[in-house]
């Protein structure tokens, strides 16, 4: 009997480390930024944005309903999300094309500080029918909000070189001599 309470703390060790194995199983659904790492950039004056995916793992229809951001500075945000229903088993993956689709775009003020970035954290927040709910599914409950961290940097403007004034010269020296050598041309005589 001595070694009993030995026994027992380990087969409880054991089921508690079984337990939190189960624990880390496969999430219900899984909400994932298009860039995955989540980070835009972009210069003042421009909208960048993120798509989605989602992946229902769950046997139940999963209906989103609402997302929403931490605060954005220096820029205008805006909700593109399209509330998807995704049927159990599906993944659902929109691209972000600004003022069309994906998940959320920002439209840098012109003013807009090189360097700034704002950081933070998109919530999804869902719920599980017991099938399609504009078939007939009824509501069975509601989901864990999912997160996924995203980052928004101001860039240096990409600038367009110009052409240097030798070139532009060198350009119409070449196309005055291609005129005035090629076959067919005629002088005027004075």
């Amino acid at each position: 009997m001595r070694f009993a309470l030995p026994k027992l703390i380990q087969v409880g060790i054991i089921v508690l480390l079984l337990g939190g194995a189960s624990a880390r199983a496969t999430p219900l659904y899984t909400f994932n930024l298009v860039p995955l790492n989540g980070m835009v950039s972009g210069a003042p004056g421009t909208t960048v944005g993120w798509g989605y995916s989602i992946t229902n793992n769950s046997t139940d229809y999963l209906v989103t309903t609402a997302i929403n951001s931490d605060i954005f500075a220096n820029g205008m945000p805006f909700a593109l999300f399209d509330f998807p229903a995704i049927a159990p088993n599906n993944t659902v993956t929109e691209a972000f094309v600004a003022n069309i689709s994906g998940l959320y775009q920002l439209t840098w003020d012109n003013n807009a500080p090189v360097g700034l970035s704002n950081a933070g954290l998109f919530v999804l927040s869902a719920d599980f029918y017991s099938g399609d709910p504009l078939a007939g599914g009824t509501f069975l409950s509601s989901a864990d909000d999912t997160f996924a961290a995203y980052s928004a940097t101001v860039m240096t403007p990409s600038s367009v070189p110009e052409p240097s004034s030798f070139a532009l010269l060198s350009l119409g020296l070449a196309l005055a001599a291609w005129f005035a050598l090629r076959p067919g041309y005629k002088r005027k005589q004075v």
